[in-house]
């Protein structure tokens, strides 16, 4: 990336669309563009940003007019600086309006658990260096007592207008912010207090250092030691002989014996089940032993197991026809049913088997959030018509629904045949889930 300083004000203009303020923990966006007919944030902790502001407003007409003037292109260029961002924001007559949203800093103390935390896993620097936030950091960071996404109340708004709260114009703002957030999760670390070159140079730091540490012998390194790990208590040999070391992963599923020999099989026995089974058999252990081989996978959480039905589904997925027969027979579907479940299944595992299945009736306010955020996608009278019922919104005149999940999240449905068929994955934004299955009608 070529940089470009200009002389007349101390900032350094970079080729990714932001300036650089004289001060290191500043930096300032350009005004984006007019968008129209998606989400603001597609990535998840642009949508975490949008549920803290959605969740904290209480005017839910002043976000409706904050997405309009956001989509409008009527936020200016957004400053960024450690506890807050500014903007200057038009509104519908012109006027400008001083914008600002306040994010409380982490503290010394927070910052130094963050970075001791993330320094043990190597996959939260890397994928720090590729400019993403797994979800796992910010989970592992929240174990450790450090919040990074706001919560419900963490954005403060100050406008000239004079709003007590959310205006439409702090609203444009966070808005804007959460399509900044999409191209680069190091604007949050920013608000929190540490500039991008600042964290990534504390974390090559630490990360040297906790080498070395690990490199050297035990009685040169500072501090006491409590206790030994069980397993250099059982390498040394004193109690039992040493543990074998960590199996290999093998490049792909190990093969099953063959099944095609001279004798007859048993009554009743299918052997192309058999051997179907013995396949899959191979191929989810590998997968699992794959994630025991992962770092950090002591500390990740056990999945539930899956019901009989769901692991029919699950089975179906990738079975050959005598053996999706069988499976559709015993799980009580029918080949239809199972091809829908199969369907959902490749979309989004149990929790969209969930949606295909199951009714429930969601909260008013969760709904009420989704439907401003349906309006503000379309222009005045655009908005295709919905008939809800329960969790089940129906384009009216349509082939078209959307269906809400249990984990908060939006899934596109089809009428085929007659029947409500999956038609893509999942989405926060119901707006970009209703694309899906609105476009082109």
């Amino acid at each position: 990336m070529s940089d470009m300083y200009d002389e007349s004000n101390g900032e350094t203009h970079t080729d990714d669309g932001h300036r650089e303020g004289a001060y290191e923990h500043e930096r300032t966006f350009a005004a984006l563009p007019a968008t129209h007919g998606r989400g603001f944030a597609q990535s998840w902790w642009g949508q975490a940003w949008l549920k803290a502001l959605e969740d904290t407003a209480l005017d839910l007409q002043q976000l409706k007019a904050g997405r309009r003037l956001a989509r409008a292109g009527a936020v200016g260029a957004v400053s960024v600086r450690p506890g807050r961002i500014t903007a200057v924001v038009q509104d519908r007559d012109g006027t400008p309006r001083r914008s600002d949203v306040l994010l409380q800093q982490l503290s010394e103390d927070e910052w130094d658990r963050f970075l001791g935390m993330a320094v043990e896993r190597a996959g939260h620097i890397a994928a720090l260096l590729d400019r993403e936030m797994p979800p796992h950091l910010v989970e592992d960071a929240a174990a450790a007592g450090v919040e990074l996404l706001p919560g419900i109340g963490d954005l403060e708004p100050e406008c000239d207008c004079d709003a007590w709260d959310h205006c439409g114009h702090t609203a444009a703002l966070c808005y804007q912010v959460a399509r900044l957030l999409d191209q680069d999760p190091f604007v949050l670390f920013l608000m929190r207090g540490r500039a991008e070159r600042e964290l990534l140079d504390e974390l090559q730091v630490r990360s040297v250092t906790q080498a070395e540490a690990e490199e050297a012998p035990a009685e040169e390194q500072e501090g006491p030691q409590e206790g030994v790990d069980a397993d250099e208590a059982y390498a040394e040999g004193a109690i039992l002989p040493p543990l074998p070391g960590l199996p290999p992963l093998p490049p792909e599923p190990g093969l099953p014996p063959s099944l095609d020999t001279e004798a007859e099989p048993a009554p009743g026995l299918d052997v192309a089940a058999l051997e179907f089974l013995a396949a899959q058999a191979a191929v989810e252990a590998r997968r699992m032993l794959a994630e025991a081989l992962s770092p950090g996978h002591e500390r990740q959480s056990v999945e539930q197991e899956l019901t009989l039905d769901e692991d029919a589904v699950r089975l179906a997925a990738t079975a050959h026809e005598a053996v999706a027969a069988r499976l559709a027979t015993a799980a009580g579907r029918g080949r239809d049913g199972l091809a829908l479940a199969v369907r959902a299944w490749e979309y989004g595992g149990p929790a969209a088997l969930s949606v295909l299945e199951e009714e429930w009736t969601p909260e008013a306010d969760a709904m009420a959030r989704a439907r401003a955020a349906l309006d503000a996608a379309w222009d005045e009278g655009e908005r295709p018509r919905l008939r809800a019922a329960r969790n089940r919104w129906t384009v009216v005149g349509s082939d078209a629904q959307l269906r809400h999940g249990t984990d908060g999240r939006w899934w596109p449905y089809r009428k085929e045949r007659g029947r409500w068929a999956p038609a893509g994955p999942p989405a926060h934004d119901p707006a970009t889930a209703l694309a899906v299955v609105t476009n082109g009608e």
